[in-house]
């Protein structure tokens, strides 16, 4: 019985994805660190959409996570057609001043958790000639952003990974995407221990990214940006060289981050 996969499933963009796809029809395998709000919530969208609701707790931070994840599915016999690899999140401040040891764990599940992941399911999918793979990058990804260095670095890691294996992979029948939502009433700061974020304006809902996400599958996208303003921002940087960009963004963030010299 074909499943669909979700990390970080417990709110935000993955709940959000939990909530669309069970509407239709999706069995669904959520995975988060949170055993409460999964059981909670597989319960929920079970009894509502008579579909099959499962869950495992596993953070994905943690050395051999992915291999456990895997391992369950098999143990339960699922056949994982569809993967969204949401869970993430970042950090702001002087890089220097950071928690290393933070730092390299943004790495590990923003970019390692992802890269084996997808690595697990995508053969399966190859061997059936049929698959999607939903990976969540960010706005972010876009350019270097100082005083948001390592989360933007693996959101753009993301987004290329997602675009070369997508087409590695289209003559075998697997979808594969990037999604960059911008900024997102997710909680994502709060979870981020962000205690000053950026203020932007035009803050999406999950569900308007969950929304374009699935637009963007329909018309064949390797990577999709939610949202008119973002891919308008998106593209004006694409046109401008980083140095401008970096020193830009820099120059308002350095007064909240940066200690004076």
């Amino acid at each position: 019985m074909p499943y669909t996969l979700i990390t970080g499933a417990s709110s935000g963009i993955g709940e959000a994805f939990a909530r669309r796809l069970a509407r239709d029809g999706h069995n669904l395998f959520l995975v988060a660190r949170s055993e409460d709000k999964l059981k909670e919530l597989c319960d929920e969208l079970a009894a509502e959409h008579k579909i099959s609701a499962k869950y495992f707790s596993a953070d994905l931070i943690d050395v051999d996570s992915d291999v456990a994840v895997f391992e369950e599915t098999k143990k339960q016999g699922l056949e994982i057609d569809w993967l969204i690899n949401n869970a993430g999140f970042g950090s702001m401040g002087d890089f220097a001043e950071l928690d290393l040891e933070r730092e390299l764990e943004m790495i590990e599940l923003n970019i390692t958790a992802v890269v084996a992941l997808t690595h697990h399911f995508l053969k399966g999918m190859r061997e059936r000639k049929k698959g999607t793979i939903i990976n969540v990058s960010s706005g972010a990804s876009f350019q270097p952003i100082p005083f948001f260095a390592t989360y933007a670095a693996t959101k753009a890691f993301v987004s290329s990974f997602s675009e070369a294996i997508a087409e590695e992979n289209r003559p075998f029948g697997v979808r594969i995407m990037a999604l960059c939502p911008g900024t997102t009433d997710t909680g994502f700061f709060e979870a981020s221990g962000i205690k000053d974020p950026i203020k932007i304006k035009g803050v999406q809902t999950s569900d308007q990214v969950v929304e374009a996400a699935l637009r963007g599958l329909e018309r064949g996208n390797h990577k999709t940006v939610s949202g008119w303003t973002n891919y308008f921002v998106a593209s004006i940087v694409n046109l401008l060289p980083n140095s401008f960009i970096t020193r830009t963004m820099a120059k308002p963030l350095r007064k909240r981050y940066q200690r004076p010299q």
